[in-house]
């Protein structure tokens, strides 16, 4: 099960990467957020993937899930969904001053 939420981490640093090199604003923006999913998965899978197995440990209980990752990644969905958001409202007011969302018309290089 690893090896398969590496593969899918690995393809979504991928996808996002690719996005993060577009010159359209709003594909910069999706390829943020598919960095932050593919983090998300990344860190899940680094705290090992026990199921059925309770989050505290206890005097009984042999084996436990580590709540870090959990906690981490809670955090991590916040702060990207914040950012996202923030980065949506400000690629829609420069499109509304600018009337473009390509990024070297908005740098003022004209395409030639």
């Amino acid at each position: 099960m690893e090896i398969l939420m590496c593969i899918l981490a690995g393809s979504l640093f991928t996808a996002g990467v690719y996005l993060l090199l577009q010159k359209e604003m709003l594909r910069i923006i999706l390829g943020t957020a598919l960095l932050s999913h593919g983090a998300h998965l990344f860190i899940l899978t680094m705290g090992k993937l026990n199921r059925g197995a309770p989050p505290v440990l206890e005097k009984t209980i042999k084996t436990y899930t580590d709540p870090l990752p959990q906690a981490l990644i809670l955090t991590s969905i916040v702060i990207s969904f914040g950012v996202t958001s923030f980065l949506l409202v400000l690629a829609y007011r420069a499109y509304q001053t600018n009337q473009t969302d390509k990024m070297d018309e908005l740098k003022g290089l004209e395409d030639e």
